[in-house]
């Protein structure tokens, strides 16, 4: 209830910089990392700085490469959740609605890269269909990819020379949009858990929507830019809410696909966040 969600916001601000790490407390992460990256931005520019910045960059990497690991046995981890999963299906556990879920994920990430986004760029001056024959490239590599960090290189070329986005605007708008900018994964995440809370017989109220909507938006900026990085930040999430998880694993054969029209989705965004920007900055000179 309303109180629940309460205590739980509550608990988000952490009593030690710790705690959420060992509880794996996903949305108190969150908040310690944006105080942490808003501490730097306040910093001046100094040689400390610099070692810190080094040092996030580093471990970034370091993650995405756990991650892909991670990906590699993923086979292993499939074949352990349908174990469950049929056992519990056995003893009587049912399994509704997955059809109108996959639809109402689908349709959520299409109404926005074909409607919204193209009526977004019209409102601005911008042709749609001109942004997207530019962008093409980088489409096509986001939906093989499944990455829109590991596609920023050709989506940034793409925006600067077939697109004509000049390299100041494309270099500082593109990065950002990239790691913070993630709206097919907000979607999944508010989908997801209307679903899976729907099917642990959870009475969804217009607050607790409300709540998740907040949460799923929050949540998304945090998620990284690599395949599978949404479906694994939902789970860490809805497991910190104590949500059920089990039919993820009904969602994680059909997810590739998800995924992918996720990552394409993502990448139009900030495509389109690109040309408007650009756009609305045509008077202006830069240095590079």
């Amino acid at each position: 209830g309303g109180a629940g969600y309460l205590k739980y916001i509550e608990s988000v601000i952490p009593d030690n910089i710790l705690a959420p790490f060992l509880s794996a407390n996903v949305l108190s992460v969150l908040l310690i990392s944006a105080a942490v990256g808003i501490a730097l931005a306040q910093m001046k520019p100094s040689k400390a700085q610099e070692t810190l910045v080094s040092l996030f960059a580093g471990l970034q990497e370091v993650l995405f490469r756990i991650v892909s690991w991670i990906i590699k046995v993923l086979p292993i981890g499939i074949f352990g959740f349908f174990s469950v999963l049929a056992a519990d299906l056995a003893s009587g556990v049912e399994l509704g609605g997955l059809g109108v879920y996959f639809a109402a994920v689908l349709t959520a990430n299409f109404v926005q890269m074909l409607v919204i986004l193209p009526l977004v760029l019209l409102a601005r001056g911008l042709n749609p269909l001109k942004v997207a024959k530019a962008m093409l490239p980088a489409l096509t590599v986001a939906f093989f990819s499944k990455s829109s960090a590991g596609t920023l290189p050709v989506t940034m070329a793409s925006a600067e020379n077939r697109l004509g986005v000049r390299r100041p605007v494309s270099r500082f708008v593109l990065p950002i949009c990239t790691t913070i900018n993630m709206n097919g994964c907000a979607a999944f995440i508010l989908l997801t858990v209307v679903y899976l809370m729907q099917n642990a017989g959870a009475d969804i109220t217009l607050g607790t929507l409300i709540v998740w909507i907040l949460i799923s938006t929050l949540a998304a900026v945090g998620n990284a830019g690599v395949p599978m990085g949404c479906f694994f930040l939902s789970a860490s999430l809805l497991a910190g809410m104590n949500v059920p998880i089990l039919l993820m694993g009904v969602i994680l054969p059909f997810y590739a696909v998800v995924d992918a029209i996720e990552t394409a989705l993502n990448v139009w965004s900030d495509s389109c966040v690109a040309a408007m920007v650009d756009h609305d900055l045509e008077d202006e000179t830069f240095d590079a």
